[in-house]
């Protein structure tokens, strides 16, 4: 099976796989400006926080061909505040602008913008790389991580798609299976957006892992009846103490899970981690346009004048995650302390 890029570099172009058209067509769309690259993000053409921060660094390397000489810095600086505010709550946007300021004020003032352009292109490259070799060791160490039999259940997409081509939560599931271990997966269809039923089932399916569907409304019953090794998550931002903030649906699922004694676990890539982020109510919320929830393809199907609410994440405390995979080791209980010292590993790694 070939692997899915949901993001590709070309000719000084970011380019995209349509994610609103899973499964029924691959479609790209090509990013050639920031501003470009930020309504793609605000209109879900590319999603998932890793993801998204890959698109951010290769957009920023692409905005540096309308660099200004002189001008750099500002120049910079309105691109980076243009997708900086495309999505609030996924930390990893800020996390790879940070990384490209850096490499822009690493650089002489009177710099060009061809070169500047050229080192933005290269930390960008490196941001995919690095990645990809994080979600692998990630998978490597959850899998290890859940060690009862029986099946798995994963929420939204944290897989390929989510990423720069691998994936955290399904990474796992894939390390899993890469290592003998036979199961099934279940995925949640993740409403109002469906990205477990249109892009997890569709990865999984790729995979060759058995797959079995459900609504997020579903999941008490299937714990009732089918015992589970774990539910294992993404996470678009992890306070210091442990909280997290994943799709909408992901608090819940951890409370069925400790109800019926199912160990959860969040795949976090330290990038995601947020230290100077104290708790979860620290964590700002992005609420949807209310289209989603009160139409499907374009007709209404619910009731003219209905109120809505769609917030696009939930947080779940701390207390109810089981433990928290890095690429730098898992953490479990004393989150605040464990998170702190598998992001110092991070830092040296990457000094």
């Amino acid at each position: 099976m070939a692997e899915v890029r949901p993001i590709q570099w070309r000719d000084g172009t970011v380019v995209l796989l349509d994610q609103r058209r899973l499964p029924a067509e691959e479609t790209y769309v090509q990013c050639r400006r920031a501003r470009e690259a930020a309504r793609a993000i605000r209109q879900m053409i590319v999603r998932g926080a890793p993801a998204i921060g890959v698109t951010a660094a290769y957009a920023l390397a692409a905005e540096a061909a309308h660099f200004r000489a002189g001008k750099v810095g500002d120049d910079f600086e309105r691109a980076a505040r243009l997708l900086e505010r495309a999505r609030p709550t996924a930390v990893n946007l800020r996390w790879a602008i940070e990384r490209q300021r850096r490499i822009v004020a690493s650089l002489p003032r009177d710099a060009s913008p061809k070169l500047v352009r050229r080192a933005l292109e290269r930390e960008a490259a490196r941001v995919m790389a690095e990645d990809i070799e994080v979600n692998r060791r990630i998978g490597v160490l959850g899998a290890k991580a859940i060690r009862r039999r029986g099946d798995v259940l994963t929420h939204c997409n944290a897989g390929a798609l989510a990423t720069a081509g691998y994936g955290t939560a399904v990474g796992v599931i894939r390390a899993m299976w890469a290592s003998g271990r036979r199961f099934r997966a279940w995925a949640t269809e993740t409403r109002p957006y469906l990205q477990g039923a249109r892009l997890t089932a569709w990865e999984l399916v790729r995979l060759g892992i058995p797959t079995t569907l459900l609504t997020d409304s579903m999941v008490g019953s299937l714990m009732q009846h089918q015992r589970l090794a774990a539910v294992v998550v993404g996470t678009d931002r992890t306070a210091a103490n442990g909280d997290v903030a994943n799709k909408i649906g992901t608090y819940p699922l951890a409370v069925l899970a400790r109800r019926h004694g199912v160990p959860f676990l969040v795949a976090a890539p330290t990038s995601s981690i947020d230290l100077d982020c104290s708790d979860g109510a620290s964590i700002p919320i992005e609420q949807r346009d209310a289209r989603e929830v009160t139409h499907w393809r374009g007709r209404r199907v619910a009731a003219e004048g209905v109120e809505v609410y769609n917030p696009a994440f939930d947080v779940t405390p701390a207390e109810l995650v089981t433990a928290i995979v890095t690429e730098h080791g898992v953490v479990r209980k004393d989150f605040r302390r464990g998170l702190a010292r598998v992001v110092a590993r991070a830092r040296r790694a990457g000094a």
